[in-house]
């Protein structure tokens, strides 16, 4: 097996002009990472770096959510300088740098408020998980104002881990209750060039799982904890994908980054594993994966129930798009684009509100008044959670929407996504610019032009969910792989076919048994209840018919909403059990954009629908 190592661009490098991606990251710049700010500071995750004067609630993760709203601040900056956020980057640097201890330790919890606890709980205090969003905070802002200071920080704290965790003399084992270390390892080694990073980051992988376990036993042995923190069994010998979804795709992660650094192809083997574990069995039809709300976890194939105690974590999501692009990036293969792009059409965005400012932790596919999470956050996005990992990870995630739509190699440039933009790219050592237009994802026709020249092979992904399409270059039909040497103006012209699918499921998903879902392109749709005349569970779609596409009121411009011939079903409505053959009235239904739900008002919905043949 080769391992490959495609570029991916700068977060700067890619200014999106479409009517799906742009608003969202504008709406970022303006209001997800300006609230994050805001609550951090009222909620003391900023001032628990000042442990002298600093005497309100700690929390052990507080340090991870500065981080993140840190790496969100410093990506927003290369997109747009902004005078007064890198005056708060520049405070919130101050503040982390005055906390590190004089040995190189960095954590605002155990040394503000438990300094006896230091490496005592790895498996519960997130010590490591910490360290690693600090790190990859550092990496991100290191060539902003002030960012030096933060870069020099992380490397005496790297180094000071270092000394403690290791197989060799002088050192103890130990590994990462939540891992994230260890792909924010490699980011430091890349940055720095210190080999001693990219060691220490094998060394966390490699021993994780073996035996004895590091972990005491009072802290995992209940329920099955050892599991959920992926140390059942050595990273290399695990079968699938289990335990907390977040810290397995982090993981996941890191193990592609140290194979990618160490030519280990058994390594990058095994990612691939993993990876069809989830998307294969364990994946809902968003792109959104851990199945249950029990310690936020896979639980086993085709266990994805729709609503209740499922979870789909955004933070999961997101996490399932950074695996996708780096095993792309590593293989070649764009099965992985696939999962990247349903991943952030539908899983991601869908735990965001169009606000910017209110956020889903968990992104079910059903919701029903009668469920008793209904008014538990599963119907209605909230401004922030006593553990706001979310929303801290929306403010990073969406200045990087740009780093997935291409890739490059010296003389090779791949398109993997076609939202309308205009990019400024380095194809080895030749710039490139370039232009697409069109209305994607509502619309399948889509135009590359030109705006530099220069040798190059072009690579367009044909998504799987595309049955018929063509390709002409100045008007001429062409094969989705183009070489040659580019001229300014000369214009690719692609049309991917975008019917409306109807979607079934394994039959083993026991709870889409009779359902459908649709799906359009690279979008699932839902349906709303307000949007119908009936309750949302009444409706029993046909499947063999022409559906239709309509705009709607109250969703962003441009936004295409399907609409169809249904039934209702007529039952008697007060009795609880009854014997009776049931009456159906014909209707229409209307679904729109599973990512857009929620944004006008409190609504059941559903994704799987009943269906009438």
């Amino acid at each position: 097996m080769k391992i490959n190592r495609l570029d991916i661009p700068g977060a700067s490098t890619v200014k999106f002009t479409d009517k799906v991606l742009a608003p969202r990251l504008e709406k970022c710049l303006t209001s997800t990472i300006p609230s994050a700010v805001e609550k951090a500071y009222e909620s003391g995750r900023v001032d628990a770096f000042d442990l002298k004067n600093y005497h309100g609630k700690r929390e052990y993760f507080y340090d991870s959510d500065t981080a993140k709203i840190l790496e969100g601040i410093a990506y927003a900056l290369q997109i747009r300088f902004d005078a007064d956020l890198l005056k708060i980057f520049q405070e919130w640097i101050g503040k982390i740098v005055a906390c590190q201890q004089p040995d190189g330790y960095l954590n605002s919890y155990i040394s503000g408020a438990a300094p006896e606890d230091r490496w005592k709980h790895l498996n519960n205090l997130h010590e490591l998980y910490c360290a690693g969003h600090l790190i990859e905070a550092a990496v991100a802002g290191k060539d902003l104002p002030g960012g030096e200071a933060l870069l020099a920080a992380v490397c005496r704290y790297a180094d000071y881990i270092d000394s403690v965790f290791g197989l060799e003399a002088g050192k103890r084992r130990g590994w990462p209750g939540h891992e994230e270390i260890e792909l924010a390892l490699v980011k430091l080694y890349r940055v720095t060039g210190n080999e001693r990073y990219l060691r220490l980051a094998s060394y966390f992988i490699d021993d994780r799982g073996t035996e004895p376990c590091v972990f005491p036993a009072d802290e995992w042995n209940f329920e099955g904890m050892k599991i959920v923190r992926q140390s059942d069994k050595p990273v290399r010998e695990q079968s699938d994908a289990h335990g907390h979804a977040v810290r397995a795709v982090y993981l996941y992660s890191g193990m592609a980054d140290v194979a990618c650094e160490t030519g280990d192809t058994e390594l990058l083997e095994q990612c691939e594993k993993l990876f069809r574990s989830i998307c294969n069995k364990r994946m809902y039809i968003t792109g959104g994966i851990g199945s249950t709300f029990y310690y936020e976890a896979f639980t086993r194939d085709y266990d994805l129930s729709n609503g209740a105690l499922m979870y789909a974590e955004s933070c999961a999501a997101m996490g399932l798009v950074q695996l996708a692009s780096r095993l792309f990036n590593l293989t070649g293969k764009t099965e992985y684009l696939e999962v990247l792009e349903t991943a952030i059409y539908n899983g991601v965005l869908s735990g965001i509100g169009l606000n910017g400012n209110t956020f889903f932790y968990s992104n079910y596919l059903e919701v029903d008044e009668n469920s008793s999470f209904y008014n538990f956050g599963a119907a209605e996005r909230q401004p922030w959670f006593s553990c706001p990992c979310c929303p801290t990870s929306f403010s990073r995630f969406l200045p990087q929407l740009g780093s997935f739509v291409y890739s490059t190699a010296p003389g090779n440039l791949y398109v993997n996504m076609y939202p309308a933009n205009q990019a400024e790219l380095q194809v080895g050592d030749l710039p490139v610019k370039l232009e697409i237009s069109g209305h994607y994802p509502y619309d399948g026709n889509i135009r590359i032009t030109m705006q530099s020249a220069g040798e190059f092979t072009l690579h367009l992904r044909i998504p799987q969910w595309c049955k018929k399409s063509s390709i002409k270059l100045n008007g001429r039909e062409v094969q989705r792989v183009i070489s040659g040497n580019w001229q300014i103006g000369d214009v690719v012209e692609i049309v991917l076919d975008m019917p409306v699918e109807v979607m079934l499921s394994n039959q083993k998903i026991t709870g889409n048994l009779g359902r459908i879902a649709l799906k359009r392109g690279p979008l699932v749709y839902a349906l709303e209840e307000l949007d119908q005349i009936c309750p949302v569970r009444e409706i029993m779609i046909r499947r063999d018919q022409k559906f239709e596409l309509k705009k709607i009121d109250g969703l962003p411009d441009g936004t295409l909403a399907i609409s169809g011939k249904a039934y209702r079903e007529i039952l008697p409505a007060d009795e609880l059990y009854f014997n009776a053959a049931a009456d159906y009235e014909k209707i229409s239904f209307c679904a729109v954009p599973y990512a857009l739900w929620g944004n006008r008002g409190k609504s059941n919905m559903c994704v799987w629908n009943r269906y009438y043949k």
